[in-house]
């Protein structure tokens, strides 16, 4: 799967989440930033070294759509309440898991 079919994937995917629960009223275009950042942290993480192929690295990146897909959705949703850790409103309290959780499992290939 290519970067562009990857990112196409999740964009569906939670587009068809958001248009659920918050109905036509979620921002693509700040959904798609999200997707796009979300992709460059993973593959950042992964730290691919100079000998990978751009196949190869399309390859590895399929295996963490969930991981790009969470990554995205909660940095979709912290959109105006960044830096907080935890927030009350009229008696709805939310408090927002440390975002390097989101990163479990994305083990860097080279140092």
């Amino acid at each position: 799967m290519t970067e562009a079919e990857l990112k196409t994937a999740v964009y569906n995917a939670l587009a068809t989440e958001l248009q659920a629960t918050e109905g036509a009223q979620f921002n693509s275009t700040l959904l798609t930033s999200k997707i796009g950042n979300a992709y460059k942290e993973v593959k950042r993480a992964r730290n691919y070294p100079g000998s990978y192929s751009q196949e190869m690295i399309d390859n590895d990146m399929s295996k963490y759509e969930p991981t790009i897909s969470d990554i995205a959705l909660y940095d979709y949703n912290l959109i105006g309440a960044e830096g907080q850790e935890s927030s009350t409103e009229n008696g709805v309290t939310r408090k927002y898991v440390n975002r390097d959780k989101l990163f479990y499992g994305v083990i860097p290939l080279a140092r």
